[in-house]
């Protein structure tokens, strides 16, 4: 039974990947399309995130009131805290994503078509949690909010 978890977590990542290789959206020039605005823009993918909120939306609202069906907790954020680790951290995401395309959900997609330049976007996010796993001491100690914490 303690499985169970593990085998729902990757049935349902067993889902998303198969969606994200479907639609698409694990295509690195697709995305790099998408944010071309000024050029050959390609609005699939804001149409795929809107599809994504409709359907995430109500559920982080159930949830946000009830257990999770396997009968563990729900941890959902609590705090709506910007920091300059958030603010450094998503301006080094969206870098990466312009750069090259790629973001980690469809990393491990394109991993498993055996793509060279998800081989090596892996490698670099795997640095980069290194990295900031030594860093996180002392940025928790230095890193001042931007904002209140009711931003």
């Amino acid at each position: 039974m303690r499985s169970l978890p593990i085998l729902t977590g990757f049935a349902f990542g067993l889902i998303f990947g198969a969606g994200l290789a479907l639609s698409g959206m694990a295509d690195p020039d697709r995305v790099k399309a998408f944010l071309d605005v000024a050029g050959a823009w390609n609005p699939a993918l804001a149409l795929v995130m809107l599809g994504a909120i409709a359907v995430a939306a109500p559920a982080f609202f159930v949830a946000r009131r009830r257990r999770a069906l396997l009968g563990g907790e729900i941890a959902l954020p609590d705090t709506k805290r910007i920091d300059a680790r958030l603010v450094i951290g998503a301006g080094i995401f969206g870098l990466g994503w312009g750069l090259s395309g790629i973001c980690p959900g469809p990393a491990v997609v394109l991993l498993g078509f055996g793509a060279r330049g998800a081989v090596v976007f892996t490698l670099a996010i795997v640095i980069g949690l290194r990295i900031g796993g030594w860093l996180r001491p002392r940025a928790a100690l230095k890193a001042p909010a931007l904002n209140s914490e009711h931003a």
